[in-house]
């Protein structure tokens, strides 16, 4: 019997909210920003267990550091291969 983790939310969010961040991510979720465009994801906690996304998360230390000025985290690699890689996550 399988089971399906929760998906990969895209949000939107306004100038105002940015600037304040007052950006709400549910709990068991985190914020990342992904590609040149640093499109916001929120995605779930239990992606950072898996080894193609701890890469990603190496990678992003080495080029990015921690700290990013909306909370979030920036992933970089392109919106496609992001995708693409926690799509398998989901089993698509």
């Amino acid at each position: 019997m399988g089971f399906r983790l929760p998906a990969i939310r895209r949000t939107s969010f306004t100038s105002s909210q940015a600037s304040s961040k007052v950006v709400n991510v549910p709990k068991g979720y985190l914020a990342v920003y992904v590609g040149e465009q640093m499109k916001r994801f929120v995605i779930p906690m239990s992606y950072l267990n898996r080894a193609s996304f701890q890469n990603l998360l190496s990678q992003a230390e080495e080029e990015f550091g921690y700290d990013h000025p909306m909370g979030g985290l920036t992933v970089p690699c392109t919106e496609d291969i992001f995708m693409e890689i926690t799509s398998r996550f989901n089993g698509l």
